[in-house]
């Protein structure tokens, strides 16, 4: 039920507007999103880096209502690009397709896609397409194949979602591909003939998932997996299966949202993992707090005792 209420409330346009002026709710919220503005972005950046941290920035946004709306995001995410490039920083870019087109035109999204992969070539960045809701599932891999297999674009990934029935077959097809995947558990309320309901199942979903991606014989194909999950279960299961099978510490890397368990970011890297923080930024951090509320009940306690968390 509060799982529900939390969906309910990140796309209720009458709480978005109460919530995002409640000041409490904007400072634990700044907690997990750095700031409003690019700059604000550049600088947690230079911050985690500083401390080994790698990164991967997201400018929050929801779907575009018009082409120039999908056209003016997509400048954007230039200029993050461009200020990355620029810093001298060690950050990727995350993005989602709803907010360059996907709901207005699959063409328009695609062209959107292919002139921020193309920018991203010259500055050296690589692309990772953000999953949303199962609804979206078909059309996002068939836009990430075209890309990168059509197109020829090396330096874009995936997300695949742990709770949906049908990710082992999209990440057996993925791994012969060599692909470039991050694997989490998905944060979407969805229909139970299309996901795992039961916690439980989820993560076990989520260590079958990862020990079939990350064999030797798709690392060899290129494949690479980020293994991104705040679970001490999850986490030891991956490295018990990553020392059993000798995977190249190039294959694979741990990922963590930002302001959740640092303490932990920080361990992983001290044991010599490449660890990459999710990095949100942007004015429209509501939707995207909401959404990580709604991910399990207990994450509102999970959210609360971060706040005061060093």
């Amino acid at each position: 039920m509060l799982r529900s209420l939390f969906l309910y409330l990140s796309q209720a346009a009458w709480a978005r507007g109460l919530i995002m002026h409640i000041g409490l709710a904007r400072r634990t919220a700044y907690r997990f999103v750095a700031g409003e503005t690019l700059p604000d972005a550049i600088d947690t950046v230079r911050r985690l880096n500083t401390s080994g941290l790698d990164v991967t920035l997201d400018l929050l946004g929801e779907s575009v209502v018009d082409e120039a709306g999908a056209r003016a995001a997509a400048d954007e995410y230039i200029k993050l690009l461009d200020a990355i490039a620029a810093s001298d920083v060690k950050a990727t870019v995350s993005l989602k397709l709803t907010q360059l087109g996907l709901d207005i035109d699959e063409a328009l999204c695609r062209d959107t896609m292919r002139r921020i992969l193309t920018h991203a070539n010259t500055t050296g960045s690589h692309i990772t397409i953000d999953m949303e809701s199962s609804d979206y599932t078909d059309v996002t891999l068939a836009i990430y194949r075209a890309l990168r297999h059509e197109d020829r674009f090396e330096n874009v990934g995936i997300v695949i979602q742990a709770y949906l029935y049908r990710s082992e077959d999209d990440m057996r097809a993925l791994a012969q591909t060599g692909a470039f995947v991050r694997l989490c558990k998905g944060a979407y309320k969805e229909p139970p003939d299309r996901a795992f309901a039961d916690k439980a199942d989820v993560d076990a979903n989520f260590v079958h998932l990862m020990q079939h991606f990350l064999t030797p014989e798709a690392c060899a194909a290129g494949a690479y997996l980020g293994i991104a999950t705040h679970d001490d279960n999850m986490i030891s299961a991956s490295k018990t299966h990553i020392t059993a099978h000798n995977i190249s510490p190039d294959s694979f890397e741990f990922q963590m949202l930002y302001g959740i368990r640092p303490k932990l970011q920080e361990q992983l890297r001290d044991d010599g993992y490449t660890m990459r923080v999710y990095v949100p930024y942007g004015t429209q951090w509501y939707p995207y707090f909401m959404r990580r509320l709604a991910e399990r009940p207990a994450n509102i306690w999970f959210f609360v005792s971060n706040f005061f968390r060093r």
